[in-house]
């Protein structure tokens, strides 16, 4: 059955659906462009059948978990609708996450296999000897890799059903941990189709390009299953690089853009910016964290093409909000939104009164793309799921028209270059080094990412604290956009009337330094 066909009957599909659909539709399309290889739908699906089997037969079944440690590429690509067709959930983890951080995700996701770059297997090897029962699996071993064996007879199973587990996502948590987030089936095909109709894809050959992780929910939607949904090509990138972006959107002639305000602001700063033909882009998106508008302006001058802003999280499939393609675009909101969703934006304190239009408040929503809750963590589920609402933790107000404008986060946590930081983490990990007695850290404004985080340390012994080892330990433990780029050594920190570390006057006082030395005179 088709996948429209399939929405049309009150089917919901599943993801490996979009897949097979884009296999039968357009088998000779070119799929997945990486670095001088292609990949047609047919050879796309039949790959990610290939990846399947191994997966049975290594004792990946129905229900599993299966985690992946994998750099950009078509392996992970693969790799993601292998593990869809084996009936198992994704785990996609970061790859430049350090052990540490590794092994706190593993040990709560509990993996029946980790799938990863034959590059980190000895790194990983100790780590999943700690997991009962879970296999390692480099991909070169996975038949349907690029370099994987070739498939077996061997069936690649049964399939997901629409109310399985899909994707558990982990983001991060106020508590310092992170949380793995549990998508079915269900709602990430819903929220793929919700997207679709508020900003339609063309059908005859869009060209999308990939520069953000696959391990991200951003990447996931906006790249991987919109290639897929409307049989267009995902070209891929390793990893960002400005000229390799700009050489890619010359030499693919790339159709659609998903970008990040870091992205867009890096790429304008680029000396061969200004020569790269962009008439073949009509389409920019941006997510991730907010675009200033000036931002926007410039991209829009230059490249001729829209930037269309929305909003999302995780736990919301992602996609909640979107400015339209065919519609009107209000730039610094980020758009209405997407079809069958409600957003409503309620007092702070209880979460239960609606507030009229232009009030500040949290926002909530609801609608069939939200997750089921978090992984092992109930608590946390009712606070973020209550009667049907999902709670973002964002405040924000919705005007007149409906379009939405998030004002401020009500979490403690930063968007470093859309990539979400808790401060609460860094602090766990700074105060576990013995010269520290004392610290706080936090998003500080930035021009390029958004934000970066800065820390506040007060020494145990100040006159034997050294700051290139308190830096060292951080390398160890933290995830490089996870790491303090200053850190101020302090005497004492401020403290609320109920002596609680006053990040907000740290942060006041940082904005105040940052302003004076912009405006101070030159000499």
């Amino acid at each position: 059955m088709r996948v429209a066909d399939a929405v049309a009957s009150g089917r919901a599909p599943t993801t490996i659906a979009l897949l097979e659909d884009a296999a039968e539709r357009w088998p000779q399309r070119e799929a997945i462009a990486f670095e001088g290889r292609r990949v047609t739908y047919a050879e796309y699906r039949a790959r990610a059948n290939a990846a399947a089997a191994t997966l049975g037969a290594a004792g990946v079944g129905p229900g599993a978990r299966v985690a992946t440690v994998l750099p950009n590429g078509i392996d992970a690509c693969v790799v993601t609708f292998g593990v869809h067709r084996a009936g198992a959930a994704l785990v996609p983890l970061n790859p430049l996450y350090t052990d540490r951080e590794l092994a706190q995700v593993l040990a709560d996701a509990r993996p029946a296999a980790l799938v990863c770059d034959p590059a980190r297997v000895d790194a990983l090897r100790p780590l999943v000897a700690t997991l009962p029962g879970c296999v390692l699996l480099p991909t070169h071993a996975l038949a349907g890799t690029l370099d994987g064996p070739a498939a077996g007879d061997a069936g690649p199973g049964p399939g997901p059903q629409p109310n399985d587990v899909a994707f558990v996502q982990y983001t991060g948590g106020t508590s310092g941990r992170a949380k793995g987030v549990l998508l079915a089936h269900r709602a990430v095909v819903a929220n793929v189709l919700q997207r679709e109709a508020l900003l339609p894809t063309g059908r005859d050959g869009e060209r999308v390009l990939c520069t953000m992780p696959l391990f991200h929910s951003y990447a996931l939607a906006m790249g991987l299953y919109l290639a897929v949904l409307c049989g267009g090509t995902l070209v891929v990138l390793r990893r960002y690089h400005p000229q390799a972006v700009l050489d890619a959107v010359r030499d693919e002639r790339v159709t659609i853009f998903p970008g990040s305000p870091t992205i867009f602001t890096g790429l304008m700063g680029h000396p061969t910016f200004a020569a790269t033909d962009w008439s073949r882009v009509h389409t920019c998106y941006s997510g991730s964290a907010p675009l200033p508008a000036q931002v926007l302006e410039r991209w829009e001058r230059a490249v001729g093409a829209p930037i269309l802003e929305g909003y999302g999280q995780t736990e919301a499939g992602p996609v909640l909000t979107f400015n339209p393609a065919h519609g009107v675009r209000k730039p610094g909101t980020v758009g209405v939104p997407v079809p069958d969703t409600e957003v409503q934006i309620v007092e702070v304190e209880r979460g239960e009164a609606v507030l009229p239009r232009g009030e500040i408040g949290e926002v909530r929503a609801r609608g069939p793309q939200l997750m089921r809750g978090y992984l092992n963590l109930p608590q946390e589920t009712a606070q973020a799921l209550r009667d049907g609402w999902l709670y973002t933790g964002d405040l924000g107000c919705v005007d007149a028209d409906g379009y939405l404008s998030i004002r401020d986060r009500k979490k403690d946590m930063a968007i470093v270059g859309g990539y979400n930081v808790y401060p609460r983490e860094v602090e766990e990990v700074l105060f576990s080094h013995p010269s520290v007695s004392d610290c706080a850290a936090a998003g500080v404004p930035d021009a390029y990412r958004g934000e970066v985080i800065e820390a506040w340390v007060v020494p145990a012994d100040p006159s034997a604290f050294d700051p290139a080892a308190l830096a060292a330990h951080c390398e160890v433990n933290l995830a490089r956009y996870k790491r303090p780029v200053r850190t101020h050594v302090v005497d004492r920190l401020p403290k609320t009337g109920a002596n609680k570390t006053d990040k907000r006057a740290l942060v006041r006082a940082r904005a105040d330094e940052l302003a004076r030395s912009i405006g101070a005179p030159q000499g």
